[in-house]
């Protein structure tokens, strides 16, 4: 039976639009997945490309074989080949730039090649830049803007507009950046401790025409444009700021984490927690297998992310400090991770990894997390992965990179105190030390205490009844009401 032929028309209908990179894809499906739970149809957009990586490596297209579960696709400005093992390569610039120009008229094309009319779009608040927010108007059907990111992390990108108002930034010259005005503590309602140099890296741009500060300033204006917002937290991990949110975007659902609501739903139906369906790239379940012939509590997992990328010489000193520190780590290195290149580790580091470690380049990270044998996180600090921790209850080790990820280590290591911190250049020295005081240290004892206390109140969030199950059926009533 054709997908658009089982579309309910009763029922509302909810079209996603995800930023087109791997946490926000995963964290949007889910969000997906549990509103389709509930009763509503879903068409759900990617690019073609990341598309066609998410039925191959995912295993999504289980999902499309559903009542009222249906994906589309919008160019990505790749050519299409018939070869499946030969992906074209597109940087996320690049991918941006061409959805920039191009996404508006091919999605005002799908919305109306739609059998059912949209209740509501559910759009990426980072994906605003494409004019969806004017689509939206233009088929004037409401939109929501969903960040996937944490109440601090939105709050940190939603301050490139209020610094621009106050005058504070665009910095006037480069010498901002080195004689410690970036230390500047920031008065943010509902967040202490945050300097200057814990918002995103494009906040601190010293050019008034710099593309990223602008994306990120528009970004902020379009969210005021917008009446419900959509957060990946809960109020029990970021309560205050919850409260000063909501005070400016009064509609708005904190509605995390989205893998604990998602296994009640699979533990009800198969009585085991499904972490699949949401992968961009090959995951490797030799690092589970591995991980089983270890003792609990005594391996540190490693992962940098979808995006990020580092310096040779920065990934050996990593390699050195995890050697160094006799703990056994599964580290997931990205055939892109060194300078967008594979990456080729010197043979006197090949032989003690060997010993010590285990490497792969993708791996299932919620499964790694909650394998009983890992009991510490080095990670670069994007929020899925920091949730993903926090609901395993596993402490960390930051070395944030850019966007969301220096507030998310701020407040990791400041408020919530779950973890420590790498900071600026990275040394074998400092990473032996910190990853011994993470597995076996006071403060790591400490630490993996603080973490289990997050671990329960995520629990108790996503409970029945509690704030975000609740919050999750106020958004489902909310978007029924407009159908």
């Amino acid at each position: 039976m054709d997908a658009v032929s089982i579309i309910d028309r009763k029922r509302p209908h909810v079209v996603f639009i995800p930023f087109p990179a791997q946490s926000h894809i995963k964290c949007m499906l889910k969000l997906a997945r549990l509103l389709h739970h509930k009763g509503l149809d879903i068409t759900f957009i990617n690019t073609e490309w990341n598309h066609k990586r998410l039925f191959k490596y995912g295993g999504s297209s289980s999902l499309d074989g559903l009542p009222g579960f249906r994906f589309k696709t919008v160019p990505d400005g790749l050519p299409s080949s018939s070869d499946d093992e030969t992906e074209p390569t597109q940087s996320v610039e690049e991918l941006s730039a061409f959805l920039f120009t191009n996404f508006l008229n091919s999605f005002l094309d799908l919305v109306a090649g739609l059998e059912i009319r949209p209740t509501c779009i559910i759009c990426d608040g980072c994906m605003t830049f494409t004019n969806t927010i004017y689509a939206a108007e233009k088929l004037k059907i409401p939109i929501f803007l969903y960040w996937t990111m944490a109440a601090c992390g939105f709050m940190a990108f939603y301050q490139a507009k209020v610094l621009l108002d106050k005058g504070l930034v665009p910095l006037k010259d480069e010498s901002y950046l080195t004689n410690g005005y970036t230390d500047t503590l920031l008065e943010i309602p509902g967040m202490e401790k945050v300097r200057l140099k814990d918002l995103p890296e494009q906040i601190l741009a010293t050019k008034p025409d710099d593309p990223g500060f602008n994306w990120l300033v528009d970004s902020a204006r379009r969210a005021d444009t917008v009446s419900h917002v959509i957060i990946h937290t809960f109020d029990e991990l970021e309560a205050p700021l919850i409260k000063e949110l909501k005070s400016i975007f009064p509609h708005t659902f904190t509605v995390g984490p989205q893998q604990l609501l998602l296994n009640q739903i699979t533990q009800k139906e198969t009585k085991k927690t499904d972490f699949s369906g949401y992968s961009l790239w090959k995951e490797e379940p030799e690092c589970v297998q591995w991980l089983q012939s270890k003792e609990p509590n005594s391996v540190v997992y490693v992962n940098f992310g979808s995006l990020a990328v580092m310096s040779l010489q920065d990934l050996v000193e990593l390699g050195w400090g995890l050697v160094n520190s006799n703990h056994s780590f599964l580290w997931i290195i990205r055939a892109d991770l060194v300078d967008g290149k594979p990456a080729v580790l010197p043979q006197e580091l090949e032989e003690p990894i060997k010993r010590r470690g285990f490497i792969a380049s993708w791996c299932s990270q919620e499964e790694v997390l909650n394998h009983p044998s890992v009991g510490g996180f080095l990670t670069h600090g994007g929020w899925g992965s920091v949730i993903e921790s926090l609901s395993a209850g596993v402490p960390m080790v930051c070395w944030p990179f850019s966007f969301d990820q220096p507030v998310n280590c701020r407040q990791m290591v400041k408020e919530w105190e779950v973890g420590m911190e790498i900071v600026g250049i990275v040394k074998r020295n400092e990473v032996e030390k910190l990853v011994r005081e993470l597995m076996v240290g006071v403060e790591g004892k400490r630490m993996r205490n603080k973490v289990m206390e997050c671990k329960k109140q995520a629990e108790i969030a996503t409970a029945p009844n509690g704030s975000s199950s609740s919050n999750i059926d106020e958004l489902v009533n909310e978007i029924t009401k407009l159908s």
